[in-house]
């Protein structure tokens, strides 16, 4: 049973509860270290503290530690696709021999012997101001120690909760009647020799679009008249579309697969006056939705991304500027929009307000400006 708690370890745990429960900072798992805490949140500008209890006697082994630091903050860079990390120290037991008025590079260090040398501190005064007056409790000792780690414990059930909430395997509805919808406007193609008819009728065409048929913009991404264009696409929005229907819920997702489409039929029209059909270019928002999805839970799917996702739609792009007959400017529209519109509309907890409006304010310009070159300026 504890009975006492000394100083280095009380100036910890406040630590602790501060970055996790008021500034949202995440622990990491770091494998063999002993008497350190490792924290991130990449939307912070220090995106890694590390709290250290570990002795810390000469220069030579300052160095070292912020070495340490400095090879971690390298392997957090390449896991969650992020290219630059300021790391913060805090260290709490540092010998006399150390120089304290030396700077390192990406690495800010800040000591804390005691809470006053720590909230005097010239980095916490600048960067995190609002410490002190979260470093002041009426409770003292093990009553202390009981109250963070219990408010910190809730903390990861609401966070664990959520993540559950998020990943948890839904029951997909919309990305199965959109699938159902391609296969039935393909099977009334194939089956009365309607092909020409509904790429004359409601494929993408600059000209008519312009003309006023602006429907067009919407109904060219649901046809094929290829039973490979078709399987192509089927599948491709098989795999990702179930992924953005359960990240982002049925509403988003649908949203976000309209508007991938239009902005891919826009930049479409903005570059040839060919017939353009097919789902790709609302495919391709979807990979872009993907996208920013990973970006905010780069944590977790860092690695996915680089190695998947990214030489996916890379390759894709290639090929289509390699090949004749693909509307790769559907693509890269489609693209676009899907990571704007998925901005807009943002994930749940992730999103703050200001980037929710951002995103709109992103889409909305973006659509007006592939509006205006496409139907106005030509």
């Amino acid at each position: 049973m504890i009975t006492e708690i000394n100083n280095r370890d009380m100036i910890s745990m406040k630590l602790l509860h501060y970055f996790i429960t008021k500034k949202n900072y995440n622990p990491i798992i770091v494998q063999g270290v002993e008497n350190e805490i490792w924290l991130e949140n990449l939307e912070e500008e220090y995106k890694v503290v590390r709290i250290v209890n570990n002795y810390i006697h000469n220069d030579e082994q300052m160095d070292f530690d912020v070495f340490k630091t400095k090879r971690m903050v390298k392997k957090i860079k390449r896991k969650t696709f992020t290219f630059s990390i300021k790391a913060l120290n805090i260290l709490t037991d540092v010998g006399d021999n150390v120089d304290r008025t030396r700077e390192f590079p990406m690495v800010d260090v800040v000591y804390a012997s005691n809470e006053e040398e720590l909230l005097n501190n010239n980095v916490i005064k600048e960067n995190l101001s609002d410490l002190r007056e979260n470093m002041n409790y009426s409770e003292e000792g093990f009553q202390l120690f009981l109250k963070i780690t219990e408010e910190i414990n809730n903390k990861n059930r609401r966070d664990s909760k959520e993540n559950d909430r998020i990943f948890e395997p839904k029951k997909i509805i919309v990305n199965y009647v959109l699938l159902g919808i391609l296969a039935v406007i393909f099977l009334f193609s194939f089956l009365f020799n309607k092909s020409d008819y509904l790429i004359l009728k409601f494929g993408v065409s600059g000209p008519l679009i312009r003309a006023g048929d602006y429907f067009r913009l919407l109904t060219g991404a649901f046809i094929h008249t290829d039973i490979l264009h078709l399987l192509t696409n089927g599948y491709a929005l098989y795999i990702v579309g179930n992924q953005i229907e359960t990240f982002y819920g049925k509403k988003k997702f649908i949203i976000i697969y309209l508007i991938s489409a239009l902005t891919g039929s826009l930049l479409s029209i903005c570059m040839h006056d060919t017939f353009s059909i097919g789902a790709s270019g609302a495919i391709f928002g979807l990979f872009g939705s993907l996208l920013y999805f990973g970006y905010h839970y780069r944590v977790y799917f860092g690695s996915v991304i680089i190695n998947k996702v990214l030489p996916v739609i890379i390759i894709n792009l290639i090929i289509g500027f390699m090949l004749s007959g693909i509307d790769n400017f559907a693509h890269i529209g489609g693209l676009i929009g899907g990571v704007l519109s998925s901005m807009a509309l943002g994930i749940n907890s992730k999103d703050s307000k200001s980037e929710k409006i951002n995103g709109i304010i992103l889409t909305i310009i973006y659509i007006a400006f592939l509006v205006y070159l496409g139907i106005f300026a030509r």
